[in-house]
């Protein structure tokens, strides 16, 4: 099995992080368990280790570059160290499983409408010894209006493919007040962002930040883009399974 490269100095570059000789090897870990778990199912298509490393790891990081940094004060940042994360459309586990190997205090749930993926991700949580993750397997649609979901979580991730409306309605009914969606995005532009501080409106929701990345191996061009949880959504949202996807929220 090939090792991932280490690349302290570009995590330091752009992120100002570099992970610890543990954390490295819990990457190397999740990189075999998915490797081996994509004999099984249709995990992903990036294999190669510098790939690996660049497209799931540091992207999975960058969007969390706020918590990682302490260079300058990020004034919407959720309070607290011991954060409630949910990782919406987790897929592999990315950007979830990274976040739970950097930030060990925090609690992460990984949802997946796929139970066999869940099931996978649960078993490798458990090896790679995450006793702060879970797996569930649902849609977003319906556990967002589970009083046991709704409202709890202070940070969403989304890096599903899907219009930006969409993600939106899909993590902002399972923010707390001043808790933070981020929604990993390719190319970006003022029009999109405009639209979509709209539509989180709709959401109680505002759009906070964009913060623009070139990646530092093949030098793409991606975004992540913060919205803030302001007040409570209405419970007309996330509508029915399959109708944000469909027919996304206009602003």
């Amino acid at each position: 099995m090939s090792s991932l490269p280490d690349f302290a100095t570009s995590w330091q570059a752009t992120l100002h992080w570099e992970p610890t000789p543990a954390q490295q090897a819990s990457f190397q870990q999740l990189f075999e368990g998915i490797l081996q778990g994509n004999q099984q199912m249709n995990l992903t298509r990036i294999t190669e280790p510098t790939e690996f490393w660049e497209k799931h790891l540091w992207d999975a990081l960058s969007g969390l570059a706020p918590w990682l940094s302490t260079a300058g004060v990020t004034p919407w940042l959720p309070p607290g160290s011991s954060l409630r994360v949910i990782d919406i459309g987790t897929g592999a586990g990315i950007p979830g499983l990274p976040a739970a190997i950097a930030f060990p205090d925090w609690q992460i749930t990984l949802l997946d409408s796929t139970q066999k993926k869940v099931r996978f991700l649960a078993e490798l949580a458990t090896a790679m010894v995450l006793p702060q993750v879970r797996a569930i397997a649902d849609r977003a649609e319906f556990l967002a209006h589970q009083p046991s979901h709704r409202e709890l979580y202070d940070v969403a991730l989304l890096r599903a493919v899907g219009p930006a409306a969409t993600c939106a309605e899909y993590a902002l009914p399972f923010l707390k007040p001043n808790g933070i969606a981020i929604l990993y995005r390719g190319q970006w532009s003022e029009a999109e962002a405009q639209q979509l501080d709209s539509v989180a409106g709709q959401l109680g929701g505002k759009l906070v930040a964009v913060q623009p990345w070139q990646t530092p191996i093949t030098q793409g061009i991606r975004h992540c883009v913060y919205l803030q949880k302001q007040h409570p959504t209405s419970e007309d949202f996330p509508r029915a399974v399959g109708i944000p996807a469909k027919t996304p929220l206009v602003g």
